[in-house]
């Protein structure tokens, strides 16, 4: 259950000048609060298979080896706040014509088939799965759900008065629509995450220039409202080239072992 708070303490806080940072806004929910939101939502997933065919991670160990390999390096780049709080689990969605990731509040990270197979590099994943590790590192989650219900709402919610609106928020986690503001953040942190680490600091842009060069008519849906991948493509390569970050990552790693590792998945 999640943590209960009190609405005296609670209209303190928010009197309070400066009781939150201004590029988070007000979010009522504390860190176990998101760790608890994303392990519902992973319960979730969990018992609807038709919708989210998780792969086995037994059954394919190779693959999520390498996954969390990458998900290992850009933890240990010592940038990620919340590093040491949150599980950061890897899953793997079977599902081809899905061009997307998503990542729930406390770290449960899910990444489809059909953009693995899409990425032609290890460092375009690592640039997607930085982006996404962004959005629960800036929770920006509980934060958008805050300005969606409103503080009383979701006072209501965390003092356990309405277990019926809990259940509709986990389920909303996982198609949650973020702003420009926490999609253009999450494409800023993907490259703070990265440059430390041997990949190519702006891998996440690989995946929206190869939206452009193909003209996609079909992109991923987050696209559709958000910052236009000429302008991601642009803003997140000259952040890499200002911040002075270099790769260390040869070819035969980073495209030839990532053909490798597509070969692995069914």
């Amino acid at each position: 259950m999640l943590r209960k708070l009190f609405p005296a303490v609670l209209s303190i806080f928010l009197l309070l000048p400066g009781s939150c940072k201004k590029d988070e806004g007000i979010n009522i929910f504390t860190i176990d609060d998101d760790k608890q939101l994303g392990l519902q939502a992973k319960q979730q997933i969990d018992a609807d298979p038709a919708q989210f065919p998780v792969l086995d991670p037994a059954q394919y160990a190779d693959a999520y080896a390498y996954l969390n390999g990458i998900r290992n390096d850009i933890l240990n780049s010592g940038k990620v706040t919340y590093k040491s709080e949150f599980p950061w689990e890897v899953h793997i969605i079977r599902q081809d014509d899905v061009q997307n990731a998503f990542c729930t509040p406390g770290g449960y990270i899910y990444v489809y088939t059909g953009l693995i197979k899409y990425l032609d590099s290890k460092s375009s994943l690592a640039g997607v799965l930085g982006h996404e590790i962004a959005h629960a590192d800036k929770r920006h989650s509980t934060n958008q759900m805050t300005k969606q219900y409103g503080i009383q709402t979701l006072l209501d919610v965390v003092l356990g008065n309405n277990q019926g609106l809990l259940t509709q928020i986990s389920a909303e986690l996982v198609n949650l629509k973020f702003s420009r503001a926490d999609e253009t953040e999450a494409d800023k942190y993907s490259v703070i995450y990265l440059c430390p680490t041997k990949y190519h600091a702006d891998g996440a842009a690989y995946f929206f220039q190869k939206i452009i060069d193909q003209g996609s008519s079909n992109p991923p849906e987050f696209l559709s409202t958000h910052p236009s991948p000429d302008n991601r493509v642009s803003n997140i390569r000259n952040q890499a080239t200002s911040a002075g970050c270099t790769s260390t990552i040869n070819a035969g790693e980073d495209v030839d072992g990532y053909a490798a590792f597509k070969a692995m998945l069914p």
